[in-house]
């Protein structure tokens, strides 16, 4: 067993601040890491619809696989955000943990294949990233080797809460809908609405966005950032109905951004918030409503 960090412990701020120029770096490896441990997710599990045999699911303490079948048996594996270190756990009592510290990407890829090894589950995954600019294979990235376990905490911590606040708002819809799930190659947590309408086919995108969004949708979830953007809250409609840039929604400060092509919601302006969750939900219904008017869906028969 790896020797794990001390645990960070609880944070006090159930929106803690979270600025991408520092954790960068911690994110940059993390971001390899969650794809190592999804796409072994993804290499094993029955192929589901629109993907939803790939990603990943908060938990009380971190990111999970949920079981993944292997033969008669099946694992999980889990990232501990709170004593730092990652978990896989067998049906037939097997145990391994690697510590979650500064480590190349390299080295954490075969530290963990190793484990699966020793576990008895043999696996090869496609090496090369995905959604990543400038991609170094896993077997070779030792540039990628940084984590501050109190950035990653707070990030979690941000997780939990948009966890709970996308489910309170999956429960509203009846209608056809993803889980609330880690998207590890976009780094987003996210939930899904259709209308059960096909989509338009697109016949010139990759086999991976065909898949997604083969029915129109209406998505929403929070991203901690990228670029030139700091973390926030997204929702949009694909495919993007006539009129909804246009639209009026919640709160004021959110708006329609046309370089991403989604209605964005500053994370800085949840946190300053006197009512954080009444402002993402007013942010997530006013979206949706304006989304599904704008479609012409069938909002009586899909909504609660």
């Amino acid at each position: 067993m790896d020797t794990p960090l001390a645990p960070t412990g609880a944070s006090p701020d159930l929106w803690p601040p979270l600025p991408l120029a520092a954790w960068q770096d911690t994110y940059d490896t993390l971001h390899l890491w969650t794809q190592i441990v999804g796409k072994v997710r993804t290499m094993l599990s029955p192929p589901t619809n629109h993907w939803w045999s790939a990603p990943l699911y908060v938990t009380a303490r971190g990111l999970t696989t949920s079981p993944i079948p292997f033969g008669m048996r099946t694992f999980a594996v889990s990232f501990d955000f709170i004593n730092h270190n990652l978990l896989i756990e067998t049906s037939d009592g097997g145990v391994k943990a690697l510590g979650l510290f500064p480590r190349s990407v390299a080295d954490f890829y075969q530290t963990f294949m190793r484990a699966l090894h020793a576990l008895a589950i043999d696996v090869a995954i496609n090496p090369m990233p995905q959604e990543i600019a400038a991609a170094i294979r896993f077997d070779e990235d030792t540039i990628h080797a940084a984590y501050d376990a109190e950035q990653v905490h707070r990030w979690w911590r941000i997780l939990v809460q948009a966890d709970r606040l996308l489910k309170i708002f999956r429960a509203r819809f009846i209608g056809k809908c993803s889980p609330v799930h880690f998207f590890w190659g976009s780094f987003d947590l996210a939930v899904t609405r259709f209308s059960g309408q096909r989509a338009p086919a697109r016949p010139k995108v990759d086999m991976v966005t065909r898949e997604a969004y083969s029915h129109a949708v209406i998505s929403c979830g929070f991203w901690p950032g990228g670029g030139s953007q700091e973390a926030a809250f997204y929702a949009y409609a694909a495919p993007e109905p006539a009129g909804l840039k246009a639209a009026t929604i919640l709160p004021a400060s959110a708006a329609y951004n046309t370089t991403f092509g989604e209605f964005l919601l500053n994370y800085a302006d949840v946190r300053a918030a006197d009512d954080p969750d009444a402002l993402v939900l007013d942010f997530l219904q006013s979206t949706y409503a304006a989304a599904a008017d704008c479609a012409g869906w069938d909002r009586a028969t899909l909504e609660r």
